[in-house]
């Protein structure tokens, strides 16, 4: 198994024709000054305008729960059959988007869904993979997840940020992290419930690119206490940027799997390996001994040449695919680590740092802790 690195694959002219090549929502963005320089989403019909930004928005959560907003509700059929229930709705001030794939029965009346039965905040016995897309908004477009499977109903949320941004700000700074966190927990919380019938004990997370620099940096410190689930973040992470809440039950009750490729942007060649030594050292601060950090924390870097989100070496699109596909593979409570052209990525990490420099990593397959090697990226 590779391990992480600061010499990841990635030269400056390679960088630049990575962005050219990637979709929109391939790599944390910086926001751009103007107009039409936003990102342009595809197969939906709708454009962002360049230049808006959500500095000075909303900061925090504010009561009310969810209200249904004026986008009309769209109904469609998923590509193992389930249900599509696509639906706008305002929490805490926010305007969010979300798409369900469910059976149709799992839906409730309310829902508006044909054949749904379930009665509003009844428990069901599927749980759910929330995912949050990258900078721009194509992994919600393309719900990667919609899918049944591992008994988790695939949902997708849009980004309440005129630039498609989870977190909003730009890069690694997410100004609004907080306030879009705290929106993405009272829709699990208040509004799905009322459309359908699901285990909230087994609600999993799924990131990519910029909504995993939202997940790490701020929805797992803030409410992952409350999940004990687990999270994928893919090709991205950051460090805990809040303070985290019962720390001790948060760390010791989520798996927490980093998924990144050799050819990983500069942007995130620190960003990444920072993530996991904070997350380390939480579980080390918590008392957690190295076997049991080993079987909840995990991370691999395995594929070359595919570039940011290139899971499969091709791009990131069929990337993106290839991990939700592989996700109970990664996550479930059997998972065997085997994702089909990478192999097994359910690796041990261990990082240590000095003077705010993480100066050793060391990788090796679950549950064996031989070798290491030396990291400096800062």
């Amino acid at each position: 198994m590779a391990v992480i690195s600061n010499k990841w694959v990635g030269v400056l002219s390679f960088f630049l024709l990575l962005l050219l090549a990637i979709p929109t929502d391939a790599a944390p963005q910086r926001r751009k000054n103007g107009n039409g320089n936003g990102a342009t989403t595809k197969g939906n019909g709708a454009t962002t305008k360049g230049g808006a930004t959500s500095k000075g928005g909303a900061t925090g959560a504010t009561a009310g729960g969810a209200t249904a907003g004026a986008a009309a509700t769209k109904i469609t059929q998923a590509t193992d059959g389930s249900t599509i229930l696509d639906k706008t709705v305002n929490v805490n001030g926010l305007s969010l988007r979300y798409k369900i794939s469910a059976p149709a029965d799992q839906f409730t009346a309310e829902s508006g869904v044909t054949g749904g039965t379930a009665t509003a905040g009844a428990n069901g016995t599927a749980g759910l993979n929330v995912l949050l897309h990258g900078d721009g908004g194509q992994s919600f477009f393309d719900f990667p997840n919609q899918a049944v499977q591992d008994n988790l109903m695939g949902v997708a949320i849009l980004a309440p940020d005129p630039n498609l941004f989870w977190g909003g700000g730009s890069g690694l700074d997410r100004t609004d992290g907080v306030a879009h966190s705290a929106a993405v927990n009272e829709l699990i919380q208040t509004q799905l419930p009322q459309d359908v019938a699901f285990d909230m004990t087994n609600v999993f997370f799924m990131g990519v690119s910029g909504g995993s620099l939202m997940l790490s940096g701020f929805f797992m410190p803030a409410f992952g206490a409350q999940y004990q689930t687990g999270v994928e973040l893919n090709c991205g992470a950051l460090a805990p940027q809040v303070a985290v809440v019962d720390a001790a039950t948060m760390i010791a009750s989520n798996r927490i799997h980093f998924q990144s490729t050799k050819d990983e942007l500069a942007l995130l060649q620190d960003a990444i390996p920072a993530s996991i030594a904070a997350y380390e050292q939480l579980a080390t601060d918590a008392g957690l001994d190295a076997t049991t950090v080993g079987t909840l924390q995990t991370v691999d870097n395995t594929p070359n040449g595919g570039g940011h989100c290139g899971f499969d070496e091709q791009g990131f699109v069929t990337g993106v695919q290839l991990m939700a596909d592989n996700f109970a593979n990664v996550m479930g409570a059997q998972a065997s680590g085997e994702v089909t052209g990478i192999g097994n990525v359910l690796t041990v990490i261990r990082c240590r740092e000095r003077a705010g420099c993480i100066y050793e990593c060391r990788t090796s397959p679950k549950n064996d802790l031989n070798g290491y090697r030396n990291n400096t990226p800062c």
